[in-house]
């Protein structure tokens, strides 16, 4: 059983803090397992598996790998978003989320999910937060997590080294994706895995605490407590 992170360690600086959506600042869990749940009654196959499988990982790459040969891989993925999208009942942020969000200063905080940019704007606005500035979504990139290249777009979005960034993250296909990129990851939650040496969990915000400095420089560091 891996003990908890001594305190000295839980604390965390950066300059840019690069959130996931769904179960990372959204809790839509009810929604994505309905969905799923009907993809997979569809066609006879494991719902259990297709959900232990997909989290966080772009609906067009899950549709993929369980869809039956000879099915049309986007049509069937376009289905699945017109369904999410009309689904708003039981959607809420995670405890602590807005609050955090509400002190983070807006030009250092990027989202970075697989959802497409119009059902990340339906589900941040069913969560009652704000949608951040600076967005990534899965329409505006080629590879999808657990690849980097959305993160590593977001920083560069704002102008900040990976090094200096800090990922928020729930799924395993998202934590692979901050690491990869280089990225110091805080993995959100219960559905996250094994987690990897180095990443420290937390079950939600309300224990987290944020507060900003600035150096000499004029340069705007983001203090963690976790």
């Amino acid at each position: 059983m891996a003990m908890p992170a001594p305190a000295a360690l839980r604390f965390l600086t950066c300059r840019a803090v690069l959130f996931d959506m769904d179960g990372t600042l959204v809790d839509s869990t009810s929604i994505v397992e309905q969905v799923w749940s009907e993809f997979a009654d569809r066609y006879g196959l494991d719902s259990a598996e297709i959900l232990r499988t997909s989290h966080g990982i772009q609906a067009i790459d899950t549709v993929r790998r369980f869809a039956p040969a000879g099915a049309d891989i986007e049509e069937l993925a376009a289905e699945l978003g017109a369904a999410e999208r009309v689904r708003i009942e039981g959607i809420v942020p995670l405890p602590g989320a807005a609050e955090l969000l509400g002190i983070l200063p807006p030009n250092a905080v990027a989202l970075v999910t697989s959802a497409d940019r119009i059902l990340a704007d339906i589900r941040m606005d069913a969560a009652g937060l704000g949608m951040p500035a600076t967005v990534v979504t899965a329409d505006v990139i080629t590879r999808g997590k657990p690849h980097p290249e959305g993160y590593l777009r977001a920083a560069e979005l704002l102008g900040v080294d990976p090094a200096d960034a800090l990922v928020f993250e729930d799924a395993p296909a998202g934590i692979a994706a901050g690491l990869a990129a280089g990225i110091r990851t805080v993995a959100v939650g219960p559905n996250t895995g094994p987690l990897p040496a180095g990443v420290l969990h937390i079950h939600d915000y309300t224990s987290v605490r944020a507060t900003l400095e600035t150096e000499n420089a004029g340069c705007l560091t983001i203090c963690f407590r976790l």
